[in-house]
This record gives C-alpha cells, structure tokens and sequence, in this order.
C-alpha cells in the first residue's frame, strides 16, 4: 500500500495587466521608502488585509500578505517594464495546502479590492501551477532509467536541497527533474530533507494530521528509514496554460486544469525498467500510479483538514527553538571569555538579565519600535 500524507496545489501564479491607481502607488512608494530606511518591512492596514511592503524592487514593489497568502510584484506605473503585466501574484505553498484553490481566489478577490484596482477577468492569465503529492515511502529512491519522458526532454539528477544538477554522483540521489519549467516539468525529490533543512515545521503538522487521521504514529524526522517523504511534484508553466490550454481566469482553471494535468501523465510517466527495449511498453511504477490516481481523485479536492493555526504555532514554535538556541549560544561563550566556572553557569546567566535590561532601556530606539520591526520582519501568519 502507498501512503500518501498529502496532495494538492503547491504553486500557483496569475498575473494581471491592469492600471494601478495613482494614490495605491504613492502608498507604495512611501512604505518603500520607509522600508529602505528602516531595514524592515513595512505593513501597510488596508482594513481585512495586511500588505507587507519590502525594500526591493528596482522598477517596482515587491509585497506579500504573509507565509499563508501570496507575493506581489508590482510594477511602477512611473516607470514600467515595456511589454510586462502590471501585477504578478505568486501564492505561498502553505497557503494553498490550507485553503485550497477556493481560498487563493477568495484571497486575491480580496487583496484586489482592498487595493481598490479595477480589473476584469480577460485581464488575467494564469502562468505557473504546480500540484504536489507526498508519499511516505522510505524504500524508495529516485532512478533516472525508470523515466519515461517525451524526446529530447532533459533530465536532471539532483543530490542537494539547492537542487544542484549533476551529471554522475557519489551521494545519494535525492531528486529528479525533468522538462522545462515554462512547459511541463516533473520533480521527485526528498521533501523531508528539505522541511529539515529549511525548518519549515508546518509541513510536518500537516503531514502528522494526516497519520493521526488513519491511527498511526507521528514521524520522527530524525529517523530517515521511518520518516522519508518523497514529493512527486507536477509544474505547468505558459506554453501549457497559455498557448495549448488558453487558461486565463479562475473559471478558466478549474474547468481545463483537470485535461492539462492528465495529458501530463501521459507525456511523462515513472516505469519499472524491464528488459523491453521498447521504453513504452515499461509498466508504470505502483507509486507512480498512486500518484497519478490521487491528483485524479482529488483534484478539486485538495485541502489538508489542518487548523492553519496549528501550521503557524509549528512555525513560531521552531523559530523560538532556534532563538533559544541562539541565545544559550551567545550565554556560553559570553561566560567562558569571563572565565566563569561550569558550576557557576546557570547564575551567570540569571545575573546577567539586569545588565541586559539596563542596556535595552538605554537603546536609542523604544523597545516598541524594535518590536514592530522583528514582527515585520518574522511575519509567519
């Protein structure tokens, strides 16, 4: 039996060839600016919305709404790149594995408003989608003989988190990926390495909800033989969306998404290798048949039943364990330059709380002021 923790949309991205209006631009400009000078991101209250405005962006503004909302890039109506849509709106991962398609669309329906920009639906085009699906298969390992893919398709062997491509390694193989982004492109890779590494804890929630939801025990990442999570990672890019499959509004994506993502089961496909030199007559792998059945089975269905509060404690909570880290770090080094004795530690470290106050009170900036920048800076909900 293949157990499969999680499916959905991982990656989704419209954009919209639309006028900003000018006072949305100049509220832009300022919070740019403020961000420039304050090294921190600066949020802009549009009443039910909250835009995070960064500092970067040459000819334009980059935003986002938080780990569980979407990026925007923005350009500047002063000063646009010719021939590019106004808006680009990438929607976060998290975001889609917790509300689904219905919550992106109820978001952006949303932020457009609160940005008071006026836009049609033949004004938008869709130009990225990826659906993901994650199995819990420590048995298996990617192999790039077992890939079936259309003439003159490249394939990439991947031995990193970085996705660094190789052509021959030692290391263990912990991904593929195969095609071209701005087509259709197929990635295998080892998503328990990267939530480890990247410290993405929500992923972890979402996949232990779904062992409590069939009776069986949380993971324990630590253990890789009990814990090796393999996402399987469907990506369409434009030549598929726009010019075969013509997807431009939500409407438009629901009703075509289905064609596109089982045409790309039939261009690509993960076989058990047989003596048949004939590739095509390889039969599908089961996981690869797992895979291909639960995107056909739940396409329209893809919400993880997870509190999204649930997935924003797991991440606060990782980045308090880091900081603790840190802290205790900073605290043992601190005490061994002052030659303090191992025994004396612990009261070294509570002795040292009043210094530290005094040195805050004493900070030019109010402990407010530092406050509101770390919160935007760390905007994890």
């Amino acid at each position: 039996m293949i157990d499969i923790l999680h499916s959905g949309f991982d990656g989704l991205t419209f954009t919209v060839s639309t006028d900003i209006p000018p006072d949305f631009a100049q509220e832009l400009a300022s919070a740019k600016a403020f961000a420039w000078e304050t090294r921190a991101e600066c949020i802009l209250d549009l009443g039910k919305i909250k835009l995070s405005v960064t500092a970067t962006g040459a000819r334009g503004f980059t935003c986002h709404t938080g780990d569980l909302g979407a990026v925007w890039l923005i350009q500047d109506p002063e000063n646009p790149i010719p021939n590019n849509p106004m808006i680009k709106v990438d929607f976060r991962a998290m975001g889609l594995a917790l509300h689904g398609l219905d919550g992106a669309e109820e978001h952006f329906r949303d932020c457009m408003e609160a940005f008071e920009i006026p836009y049609v639906e033949t004004q938008l085009r869709v130009s990225r989608v990826d659906f993901a699906v994650d199995v819990l298969a420590p048995w298996f390992e990617p192999s790039r003989e077992a890939l079936v893919v259309p003439a003159h398709t490249k394939v990439s062997e991947l031995t990193g988190v970085d996705e660094t491509e190789t052509l021959a390694s030692s290391n263990r193989v912990t991904g593929l990926r195969a095609g071209a982004i701005a087509n259709r492109q197929l990635a295998i890779y080892d998503k328990r390495l990267e939530v480890m590494q990247k410290k993405n804890a929500g992923w972890l929630t979402i996949w232990n909800q779904a062992r409590r939801d069939v009776g069986q025990p949380e993971l324990d990442l630590k253990d890789r033989f009990a814990s090796q999570i393999w996402r399987f990672e469907m990506r369409l890019g434009s030549k598929q969306l726009r010019n075969r499959y013509e997807m431009r509004s939500w409407q438009d994506l629901r009703e075509t998404i289905g064609d596109a993502l089982n045409e790309f089961f039939e261009k690509i496909r993960y076989c058990t290798p047989t003596g048949d030199t004939n590739r095509a007559r390889w039969p599908v792998q089961p996981i690869w048949r797992a895979v291909r059945d639960r995107v056909a089975e739940n396409l329209l269905e893809h919400r993880t039943g997870v509190e999204p509060s649930n997935v924003i404690y797991a991440n606060k909570f990782e980045k308090w364990r880091q900081f603790d880290t840190q802290l205790l770090g900073y605290f043992v080094s601190r005490a061994a330059l002052s030659d303090v004795k191992p025994d004396d530690f612990e009261e070294f470290m509570l002795q040292h709380v009043q210094p530290l106050a005094r040195m805050s009170k004493e900070h030019p900036k109010p402990i407010e002021e530092r406050f509101d920048k770390v919160r935007r800076r760390y905007r994890l909900w």
